[in-house]
């Protein structure tokens, strides 16, 4: 376990986390954000933007905490039909040995999410497919020697932000669902599914900002304990930045 930081309500690690997921899942933390739950299981209200500018994108992040590399993710996001596809699939070095974390999210061509399977392949073994219909996800649960676990949540407005742990290309589709026309801060109701955790996420534009010597776009994504700043290139993701963990999303 390789902690890098901590929140009011969750302690932040890159690979395993020690939560058990009803009794049953040792579930993998985010290291770059933890989502303020809704615990009384109420709607999360949040408007609903303009119909997303998803695009094409292929490439490879390296996953950094306090400068050294620590693992790797290989994603591709393309079109398929009508809808749209994002597949991504991450390495992480743990004191266990590696853990290897996949997800396939379809998505409708407004962005919101149609389907979504993720597997962990490490000291456990675990997988789940999540089906959207309209504003209620079902989870499946799936985990080694144990039988199938069912969750469902409601959430009050479309689209539903996928935020999965160790899966950092989830946050080009984030960044394809923020309305660039209208600008200023937008909330989105989220699902991080490894963890079956509902909350609400904002993103907000925060200009032009030179890094390496390039002009990009930044995004500052905001729970109630922790912020993200993404950098973009003509609305492409080139790095995550955690400052409060020192950990750093860097596309090769």
């Amino acid at each position: 376990m390789i902690r890098i930081g901590a929140t009011k309500n969750f302690t932040l690690v890159i690979t395993a986390a020690a939560l058990v997921l009803a009794s049953l899942l040792c579930v993998f933390y985010h290291p770059a954000v933890s989502l303020a739950a809704n615990r009384a299981g109420k709607l999360f209200p949040a408007p609903r933007p303009a119909t997303a500018t998803l695009a094409p994108d292929k490439g490879k992040f390296r996953i950094m905490v306090g400068g050294q590399q620590v693992g790797k993710e290989e994603f591709e996001i393309a079109q398929n039909g009508a809808n749209w596809v994002a597949r991504g699939t991450s390495e992480l070095k743990t004191p266990e040995g590696a853990t290897h974390v996949t997800g396939t999210l379809e998505l409708h061509a407004d962005g919101s999410p149609a389907h979504y399977e993720w597997s962990v392949q490490g000291s456990k073994k675990a997988s789940a497919s999540i089906g959207f219909n309209g504003n209620t996800a079902v989870i499946d649960l799936r985990v080694d020697g144990s039988r199938p676990f069912a969750q469902q949540f409601t959430f009050s407005s479309q689209p539903i932000a996928i935020l999965d742990n160790n899966l950092y290309h989830q946050y080009a589709v984030l960044a394809r669902l923020y309305d660039w026309n209208k600008m200023g801060t937008q909330t989105f109701p989220v699902l991080v599914p490894q963890q079956m955790t509902p909350g609400s996420v904002t993103v907000d534009s925060l200009g032009q900002k030179d890094i390496d010597g390039k002009k990009m776009d930044e995004l500052q994504v905001k729970t109630e304990d922790l912020e993200l700043d993404l950098y973009l290139e003509n609305q492409r993701l080139i790095r995550i930045d955690a400052p409060n963990s020192n950990a750093e999303i860097v596309r090769e």
